[in-house]
């Protein structure tokens, strides 16, 4: 397996072309010999003059170079192009990858907006990386130094949430989140499955979910030998798992899941994708058009999200196939 990975730029009016340069700058040789960014030479070339940063672009190899319309693109604007243009790097990373040209792929901020506008209809990079490579299924998982946790759905409205809460789907995420701490490290990762209601609906008295729904798949989880708890009611769960009480929580929804974790690590926290045939990991913000451009953008979530990559790089075949 390569231990090569592959940043992709990003919507190229937002700051992932800055947060990637600078990325890459700060590598030492050996590291940045081992990395490619899938974007726009120009609109790279503007975010290194924009921050002023000593990097040279034209070394073989650093730069899968594709062209966007119209490029390089005023920043911090609200293009189709964009959205185009940030489409088609990520598709060229996933072909490459899956031919085995580099190990794992570090996804710098889209825009969704400008992505739908393109015509190009995904929620996020989680949706279209599973319809790219074809994958039974995706998980976002959200991990930092003190707390992970791995979503049952993200992107769908909360009556939508509480629909998807199967048994099934929490006892696949729950095994999901498993086999992902297991490759990192974890012999036997300890599971806390976050209840759906309010105090897990306290015996029926707000809803039976939890009772019907969530503690049939922790059960099963535990039979197949998983250390998993749960439910958990969400509003102490979190705090245990902060505390060391758990390695990793399943968030039952997008907001139950991020609300803590972008609390206690807003800058650090890396957006891992899970149970894909590939690799990804990814910052955990947005384009940030306000102030793209002006060389001010924090580059430390990519660093941390190359850092991850660089993990599981190293810790070989995920289990979808080609790590």
């Amino acid at each position: 397996m390569s231990d090569i990975i592959g940043i992709t730029m990003g919507d190229p009016a937002g700051v992932g072309p800055e947060i990637s340069v600078k990325a890459v700058a700060e590598m030492s040789a050996d590291d940045r010999a081992r990395t490619r960014i899938y974007g726009n030479r120009e609109t790279l070339e503007k975010a290194r003059t924009a921050l002023g940063v000593d990097l040279d672009l034209d070394l073989d190899g650093v730069v899968v170079d594709l062209p966007i319309e119209g490029g390089p693109l005023p920043w911090g604007k609200l293009d189709p192009r964009g959205g185009d243009a940030a489409f088609r790097f990520i598709e060229k990373a996933v072909r490459d990858s899956e031919a085995g040209e580099f190990g794992c792929i570090v996804t710098a901020p889209i825009n969704k907006e400008a992505l739908n506008l393109a015509g190009h209809h995904y929620d996020g990079h989680t949706g279209m990386l599973r319809s790219l490579t074809k994958s039974a299924a995706a998980y976002m998982l959200l991990a930092s130094e003190k707390l992970k946790v791995i979503h049952v759905s993200t992107h769908v409205s909360l009556q939508e949430a509480i629909r998807r809460a199967t048994t099934e789907r929490v006892l696949a995420t729950i095994k999901a989140g498993n086999d992902h701490l297991k490759r990192t490290g974890y012999e036997r990762p300890r599971i806390a499955v976050a209840g759906i209601n309010p105090h897990c609906g306290e015996n029926g008295l707000f809803g039976t979910e939890d009772d019907d729904q969530i503690a049939p798949a922790v059960a099963a989880a535990r039979a197949e030998g998983i250390d998993a708890y749960g439910p958990i009611s969400a509003d102490t769960v979190f705090h245990r798992a902060y505390s060391g009480g758990f390695d990793l929580v399943v968030a039952q929804y997008h907001d139950q899941g991020h609300i803590p974790i972008k609390l206690v690590a807003f800058d650090t926290a890396v957006n891992v994708s899970v149970d894909l045939t590939i690799d990804r990991t990814s910052v955990d913000h947005g384009t940030a058009f306000d102030i793209a451009g002006k060389g001010i953008a924090n580059h430390g979530n990519m660093l941390s999200a190359i850092a991850y990559a660089r993990k599981l790089v190293a810790g070989g075949a995920s289990k979808g196939g080609q790590a």
